[in-house]
């Protein structure tokens, strides 16, 4: 089992939000390749399901465009979202239009360059809209159980994230599709 680092804070709108943390055997470009690549993210995140760049762009970059699709039992629901910090290796940060937050990556080389320390952090740049809190009140549990949800999905991803950068043929490379260890690496020669 990973062990994840978590900072809850019961008032995460006024104090600066939530996070988790985790040590990963690998390094951080790898990680952010994995991270960013948000049409895949639904094998990370107990939330969202993937997504989509849209507006013209085809990966991370300050400033694109991507839409989110999410889901929690039978209900279903997509976000829009700007990239804001898209720095390979060391950040990747998007705010979601529709609910106020920001979702923010870290990624941290550790002392002997061969692991990294990711950060998740979950805070809001805005307040959330009236129909978004109705939303979430009426069809996600209410704003408490789904905050905590929230909370818990951090940790849930950055374990996920551990386990597939971590296994022997993790991804390797630029957008993760760079060469590959193990049996697959083996084929190729």
């Amino acid at each position: 089992m990973a062990r994840i680092s978590r900072k809850r804070s019961s008032r995460s709108r006024r104090s600066g939000g939530d996070e988790a943390s985790v040590v990963i055997a690998a390094g951080p470009e790898a990680v952010y390749d994995v991270v960013s690549d948000i049409t895949n993210m639904g094998r990370l995140s107990p939330e969202c399901t993937g997504g989509r760049w849209i507006g013209g762009a085809d990966g991370p970059a300050v400033g694109a465009r991507f839409r989110g699709r999410n889901r929690r039992g039978l209900i279903r629901w997509s976000t829009t979202n700007l990239v804001t910090a898209a720095n390979r290796g060391r950040e990747f940060t998007f705010e979601t239009r529709q609910s106020g937050a920001r979702w923010r990556y870290l990624f941290e080389p550790t002392g002997d360059g061969t692991s990294t320390i990711v950060t998740e952090r979950r805070e809001f740049w805005r307040r959330q809209p009236l129909w978004a809190r109705t939303a979430t009140r009426f069809a996600l549990g209410g704003t408490a159980t789904h905050h905590h949800e929230m909370v818990d999905g951090l940790a849930a991803t950055l374990g996920r994230l551990k386990e597939l950068m971590e296994q022997e043929d993790a991804p390797r490379g630029r957008r993760g599709r760079g060469r590959r260890r193990g049996r697959s690496a083996a084929r190729r020669r």
